[in-house]
């Protein structure tokens, strides 16, 4: 069912007030001309709406009324948009309304059809932000790895093979670029898999020297080397009944790899200074950026381990192969940080989403939560532009032969109708400006799925 759209008028000029209420056509109109009477209807109605006079009663010659409307109306509703007019010190009041966090600003005398083109214009920006939040409220409560948010079929594919894979007793291989969520992915197979009730426990083999990492995974006992004054477990006993997460494996040497070859044949494993095999039931789930096969190659990676680890393979998509990921994302980035660093910064200007939905994320999701907390901090309004988010002119890369161009253009826009749209076709035709039939088959001609 399509929701009504509201729009509320305050303006105390009874004469304005009736013009610009038979003004316009497809709204339920309220109107109020004081700030008692908006912020009653705002409670009882909440208008997506507002068209708001400055110069309200007790003083209607100033502003002082209008601010404190303007004020309370965003601390009752933060979504609402509201457009503001005023002809008392156009230029300073503007500055503020829009400090303040109204989403536009006319100055009096006011042109009914300008001010129509305007109200249009936040309405469909409020229902396209409405759209986005309930994708980004599905997502993550739909989400099962470990609180991975995607709407993206790429990302959804890697989610429901690790859902398949997760009761089955096998090494996980993980493959992507940095940044791409492969720990929350191996979580995601700890938590579907019946190992759950037992320990996650994750090593990062780049982070730590050479020189520690055996003892880090094997433990060692006390006096086994300088400074071992007693005897300590390692990452794979840690994990007994429970799953290893082996972060970039690639990064292990050729001597340990035999060592972690036998523990994986065998089960079990000696401390460093012990003789003593101690049995161990672990599942191991590894990861890395780097390509194995070509270490395995040039001999660098041990074909019998990389054997022994790969015997599910899952390749994790990059951000720029998820479309609209990179929105739902960020949208779900800013609120977490706003809140835990109290931010005055809300939502996205147009030329922050459309600079998000262009860059190519080469950092992916850790370079993307990056900014975005970056951005919280540094933004002056309530919205984020993309200057905030150091995207200002960044352009994209693309091909020069045009049927090309067009193709590409025609993908990312409807992938990106898509997951506003939620999958749906008539939403998405909307969206794009173009009928079902178009859509239809311009779907069948790239492949493309709902």
């Amino acid at each position: 069912m399509t929701e009504m759209k509201k729009l509320l008028i305050v303006e105390d000029d009874a004469g304005l007030q009736r013009q610009l209420r038979w003004a316009y056509e497809g709204y339920e109109i309220h109107t109020a001309a004081n700030r008692e009477e908006a912020i009653a209807v705002i409670r009882a109605e909440e208008p997506q709406v507002v068209t708001l006079d400055l110069g309200l009663p007790p003083d209607p010659d100033g502003t002082t009324e209008g601010f404190a409307a303007l004020e309370t109306i965003l601390q009752l509703r933060s979504d609402t948009k509201v457009i503001v007019a005023s002809g008392h010190g156009a230029h300073e009041s503007m500055l503020r309304a829009i400090s303040l966090g109204a989403w536009d600003f006319y100055q009096k005398p006011i042109d009914i059809d300008a001010l129509g083109l305007i109200v249009a214009r936040a309405f469909h920006v409020h229902a396209l932000e409405a759209e986005n939040r309930r994708l980004a409220d599905r997502a993550e409560a739909g989400a099962v790895l470990g609180g991975m948010i995607t709407g993206a079929p790429e990302m959804l594919k890697v989610t429901r093979t690790i859902e398949r894979v997760a009761g089955a007793d096998v090494s996980v291989m993980l493959l992507g670029a940095s940044g791409t969520g492969k720990e929350l992915l191996a979580r995601g197979v700890h938590d579907a898999s019946p190992r759950k009730s037992g320990a996650f426990v994750a090593i990062n083999c780049a982070a730590i020297p050479e020189t520690l990492l055996e003892s880090e995974l094997f433990g060692h006992e006390k006096g086994a080397f300088t400074g071992a004054v007693k005897t300590t477990e390692g990452k794979i006993e840690l994990a007994q009944g429970g799953t290893l997460f082996l972060d970039e494996i690639g990064d292990v040497p050729l001597p340990l790899q035999v060592k972690l070859l036998r523990f994986l044949q065998e089960r079990v494993i000696e401390r460093i200074g012990s003789r003593k095999p101690i049995a161990v039931d672990t599942r191991v789930v590894c990861a890395t950026h780097q390509d194995l096969d070509a270490m395995v190659a040039e001999g660098r990676f041990r074909e019998d381990l990389y054997y022994r680890l790969a015997e599910i393979v899952i390749r994790i998509p990059s951000l720029a192969e998820r479309p609209g990921d990179a929105g739902l994302l960020a949208r779900h980035f800013l609120t977490k940080y706003a809140a835990a660093m109290q931010t005055g910064a809300r939502s996205f200007a147009p030329d922050a989403l459309a600079a998000i939905d262009a860059w190519g994320w080469p950092g992916n999701v850790r370079e993307l939560e990056n900014r975005v907390k970056r951005a919280a901090i540094m933004a002056e309004g309530k919205m984020v532009t993309a200057a905030d988010l150091d995207l200002e002119d960044k352009a994209d890369v693309i091909p020069i032969n045009l049927k090309a161009v067009r193709e590409l253009a025609d993908r990312k826009a409807i992938r990106h109708a898509l997951a506003r749209a939620e999958g749906n076709i008539s939403g998405t035709a909307r969206l794009l400006g173009i009928s079902r039939p178009t859509l239809y088959d311009l779907m069948k001609a790239y492949d493309l799925q709902p």
